[in-house]
């Protein structure tokens, strides 16, 4: 590995950053509504908070006051599991997933690279001359890589990654030819596509994105369903009262029209989870990104103790 850059969110303290303080009921133009206060844990969770709480708002809740919600997502709890912290579901309420950003796998226009087929090729046959760019070790980009090496059959610990603090960063890096390949959210590359500097073998989605002529994972034959998502989660202790009114309202809130637009505007796509089946959902995508973080050599192998989904390599 090149370099190694951690980042720690502090996911107990980010769940409980806006207080547990008792509830509020307002009366609005939707009727009884309880109030929440909707914050998000870090700068790259805020647009998805504020499109959270504005839809909230639209649907008669109040937001500001009340029952602390905080949005934070997969660069949390990946970077608790680096700093041997506690994970999401230790620390916090786990109550809804929200949204996902999809995330691309670039080569400049001018690779050697010209499918997917032929960059997987290579990569499995020699992930240590594959050299690969995206944001800081251990978060979701990074996570991508080894999710597609390990779908791949490459050796994983092999894999030749550099993080960079920003995507700008990422971008200069492909393009100066520092890498073959990079991966990061489509917003942060959409500019490069468009000009015609980098070109999409593959994009992360179970489904192709409309305006791409790129196909999935799924398609290129690596079983990976990948996206940067964003969920809702409330205090370690929220009682069980308190946390079925907040379920409640996020089914409410992520199944009306406002939400929906919300999410076509700013280019994510909407995969609510809740309640139990968000919280079985967020417990298996701990044990996979620790599994990925294992594999890349990155977390001791004792952290993992279960395997995850689809794993076919007896752990």
């Amino acid at each position: 590995m090149r370099r190694r850059l951690f980042f720690a969110w502090g996911l107990g303290v980010a769940a409980c950053a806006a207080g547990c303080g008792a509830e509020r009921v307002t009366r609005s133009a939707a009727g009884l509504r309880a109030g929440y206060s909707i914050t998000a844990a870090e700068r790259r969770w805020t647009h998805v908070g504020e499109a959270f709480a504005g839809a909230a708002r639209e649907a008669g809740y109040e937001t500001g006051a009340g029952t602390a919600i905080t949005v934070t997502g997969l660069g949390a709890l990946a970077s608790a599991e680096l700093n041997n912290g506690q994970s999401l579901p230790d620390t916090a309420t786990p109550l809804s997933r929200l949204a996902g950003d999809v995330e691309v796998v670039v080569v400049p226009a001018d690779s050697r690279f010209r499918d997917f087929d032929a960059f997987g090729a290579h990569l499995r046959a020699e992930p240590g001359q594959t050299p690969l760019a995206g944001g800081p070790e251990g978060e979701p980009d990074h996570l991508l890589f080894g999710l597609i090496a390990r779908g791949l059959g490459a050796d994983t610990r092999q894999v030749d990654y550099t993080g960079y603090p920003t995507s700008q960063e990422a971008v200069v890096a492909l393009l100066s030819g520092k890498a073959a390949a990079a991966a990061g959210l489509l917003a942060d590359w959409r500019e490069s596509i468009n000009t015609g500097k980098v070109k999409v073998l593959a994009v992360s989605s179970a489904a192709r994105v409309p305006e791409l002529d790129a196909p999935t994972l799924l398609e290129s034959g690596v079983r990976v369903d990948f996206t940067d998502w964003a969920a809702a989660v409330g205090p370690e202790n929220m009682s069980d009262e308190s946390r079925e009114r907040a379920v409640r309202m996020c089914d409410e809130v992520t199944g009306s029209p406002q939400w929906a637009a919300a999410c076509r505007a700013a280019g994510w796509l909407s995969i609510p989870l809740s309640g139990d089946d968000f919280g079985r959902w967020i417990g298996s995508e701990v044990e996979r990104t620790r599994a990925v973080l294992r594999d890349l050599g990155l977390i001791a192998s004792t952290k993992a103790t279960t395997c995850w989904g689809s794993c076919g390599n007896g752990h």
